[in-house]
């Protein structure tokens, strides 16, 4: 459900979407698959033609990412980045990107399963619910590597 607030795009006051799946693994795997690159690289795409050929991350704060996103046809292509603003072990991870726009992560255990909750500021270019399709679809691909790995 998307409230009338979602549709108010003034740069000081970015729309906030969020995002989230229950993914069948204890936090600890949870973790481990979300931040380490090896695994970064096998499901961070939002469809079956993207891939992610490189990706880097230096988790603490103050620390950088770079995930490089490409069309597996060599059409496009682009580097997400960003600096880390909360790390805090198996909890939360905050970051800013390049353009200024911020995420918050948060890993609620739930025993075997864990909630992973992420909230965006979306951007001016892309209709709200097209960026909110595009992240769930990417988190979904998270939920589906992690649990079948």
């Amino acid at each position: 459900m998307i409230s009338e607030e979602l549709f108010s795009m003034e740069t000081s006051n970015p729309t906030k979407v969020t995002v989230e799946a229950v993914v069948q693994a204890p936090v600890e795997k949870v973790w481990r698959y979300w931040t380490e690159p090896e695994h970064i690289m096998k499901w961070n795409q939002a469809s079956e033609d993207w891939h992610v050929p490189n990706a880097e991350n230096d988790l603490r704060v103050g620390g950088k990412f770079l995930t490089r996103m490409e069309a597996k046809n060599g059409s496009m292509g682009f580097d997400f980045s960003g600096v880390y603003d909360v790390v805090e072990q198996h909890e939360r991870i905050s970051y800013t990107m390049g353009d200024g726009r911020t995420v918050d992560i948060t890993f609620v255990n739930q025993g075997d399963a864990t909630k992973v909750v992420e909230t965006f500021d979306a951007e001016s270019t892309n209709p709200v619910e097209f960026q909110k399709a595009g992240w769930q679809a990417i988190m979904d691909n998270f939920k589906r590597y992690t649990e079948e790995a």
